[in-house]
């Protein structure tokens, strides 16, 4: 998807295939290799129904393969020959780390409040969403305004989907999501669902004790996931996952009705909606 969006985002100025395609290349190495860390880092066994590098091959091969990959990532950059874009470029890796290390700091902090987890997620995720927007704008020539259009539809898309991840890892079919669900009560990462279920005071109590345990059974994993399913914390949370579709679809009106917008829309409306 993200490399998807930097092309798409270029459709509405000066499309440059060529330009274009060092930085989308760049950025989707980037992620990939955040995936790989993050592996690591969660001690995940499977990603998209198959083992991991982690799980295949350690953490020593799985940790310098990630770092390869940055390293591969930067040979792309070089090739972007502008020294804004890169620099932009190194200020969200820069903040993505920074969201990762803040997840890790307060795992198992149960009185996370919702202002702190989309300060997290933003910088996990909803960044590098924004960046493929905001580049793909930039390198094709956008004026101010288009630019902001493209970096504020990823932004609100980059927010909708890790908050529906995190719906997914309470309610998805393991089989269709391609791993077990109830990872995030596990590694006691704190989700959306988990601080509006924890606002209920017919479970909060017991939920807290839960979430707050660093080492958990898996009975008591699956007994967190059933009183969060419980609550209305996934309600409100596929809430907020459609403001934030509705506002991105609503940021491109003021864009040429184009394929490469019908083809935005599609994509806002697959994020909101999607199983695995």
């Amino acid at each position: 998807m993200r490399p998807g969006f930097t092309l798409l985002a270029g459709k509405f100025f000066d499309y440059s295939f060529e330009k274009l395609l060092p930085i989308a290349v760049a950025l989707e190495i980037i992620h990939m290799a955040t995936l790989v860390h993050d592996d690591v880092v969660d001690a995940s066994l499977t990603r998209r129904g198959k083992p991991t590098l982690v799980a295949s091959w350690g953490n020593e091969i799985s940790v310098a393969t990630g770092d390869y990959l940055l390293a591969k990532a930067l040979e792309q950059i070089i090739k972007i020959d502008d020294k804004n874009l890169s620099a932009i470029i190194a200020k969200v890796c820069v903040d993505m780390c920074q969201g990762e290390i803040y997840q890790i700091k307060y795992s198992y902090d149960v009185k996370q409040n919702f202002k702190q987890y989309l300060y997290r997620i933003n910088r996990k995720t909803a960044l590098l969403f924004s960046l493929c927007c905001k580049l793909g704008a930039m390198a094709c020539n956008a004026d101010k305004r288009g630019i902001w259009i493209m970096k504020t539809y990823g932004h609100c898309l980059g927010i909708a989907f890790q908050i529906v991840d995190d719906i997914l890892d309470i309610t998805a079919d393991p089989k269709i999501l391609g791993k077990p669900v109830g990872s995030d009560v596990r590694q006691g990462i704190i989700t959306l669902p988990m601080i509006f279920a924890l606002q209920d005071p017919n479970i909060a109590e017991r939920l807290s004790k839960l979430l707050a345990l660093d080492r958990k059974t898996e009975e008591q994993v699956q007994e967190a996931v059933d009183l969060i399913k419980q609550s209305d914390g996934i309600a409100k949370s596929n809430d907020i996952v459609q403001k934030y579709i509705k506002k991105g679809i609503k940021n491109l009106s003021e864009l040429p009705d184009i394929p490469a917008k019908d083809a935005l829309i599609e994509l806002a409306e697959f994020v909101g909606k999607r199983t695995y």
